[in-house]
């Protein structure tokens, strides 16, 4: 089922469907979130929990002589979320663990998400609740993809991803064919620079993880008309830059709290880099912001 924020300058939809945002659009009705298309990515802006990106041969040892497998972005991005409530400027959802999910993720746990709408700027709030009498590890991340480019007549090209620090950013190597990051193996991607010019080439392979960056926040935009949206995720230690290999017109802007597991690490989820530890009975809340610029 499908909700809606607005405002005098932008409206906002969402679906109880991954508990996730579907449409932002500006007061004119420009879109600004990649609408999905199964030609490049049928996908918008998966909610990733309780891993970010992949385990090696999907599994990993979990706690105390337990197992967790789950495919790629974890186990609740394609799942029905429970709507619980919803103001004048925010709205709230929620999933919990089930037996179902316990196969793969052997904790009870909720995971709600609050989507706050303030002017032009959209904040995700994850609050991860462990409900376990464990102590439970855990990722979380977002996945938000752009229309890119945005205007009848621009090209991907014409726009540049833009820190708010000058970096030094030698991206490691990520490898699809088992879904993990080959730390060792880097590509230079910014010497001193905070602006980085969009070109397909970046995603022939798959993403830019950008892992050393000082920055907490990053616009998306074409330098001619100052249109696009501004990322702001200090709640997060990881930034990913995705498109397709196919020239897909989007582009995703990603935090993340954690990568895929890397070459150089071992099958226990606990050691994996990034990894939270959720006290039994706690909560852990990271959020995130979208601006329309």
């Amino acid at each position: 089922m499908q909700y809606v924020l607005k405002n005098d300058k932008a409206i906002v939809r969402f679906d109880t469907k991954g508990g996730t945002i579907v449409s932002i659009q500006d007061s004119e009705g420009l879109e600004y979130l990649w609408q999905g298309d199964a030609t490049y990515w049928s996908g918008q802006a998966p909610v990733m929990f309780p891993i970010c990106g992949s385990l090696r041969n999907n599994k990993a040892s979990i706690g105390e002589k337990m197992t967790c497998t789950m495919d790629r972005h974890g186990i609740v991005r394609k799942l029905e979320f429970t709507f619980l409530r919803q103001t004048t400027d925010s709205i709230t959802f929620s999933i919990r663990s089930s037996d179902e999910l316990k196969i793969k993720f052997p904790y009870d746990f909720e995971l709600q998400i609050t989507y706050t709408l303030k002017n032009k700027t959209i904040t995700t709030a994850y609050q991860i609740i462990n409900l376990d009498s464990k102590p439970m590890p855990y990722f979380i991340g977002g996945h938000p993809g752009f229309n890119c480019p945005l205007l009848p007549g621009e090209q991907f090209e014409d726009y540049i991803v833009e820190f708010e620090k000058p970096e030094i950013a030698a991206c490691p190597e990520s490898v699809p064919a088992t879904g993990l990051v080959n730390v060792g193996n880097r590509l230079p991607v910014l010497d001193h620079e905070a602006v980085l010019p969009l070109k397909h080439s970046y995603f022939s392979v798959d993403a830019l993880i950008f892992d050393q960056l000082k920055s907490r926040s990053a616009t998306l935009t074409n330098p001619s008309t100052g249109k696009g949206v501004k990322l702001d995720f200090a709640g997060f230690d990881y930034f990913i830059l995705w498109s397709t290999s196919n020239e897909g017109p989007f582009v995703a802007l990603e935090p993340w709290s954690g990568i895929s597991t890397c070459n150089d690490e071992s099958d226990v989820f606990e050691e994996k880099r990034g990894v939270k530890i959720l006290p039994s009975k706690e909560s852990a809340v990271h959020a995130f912001s979208i601006t329309i610029l």
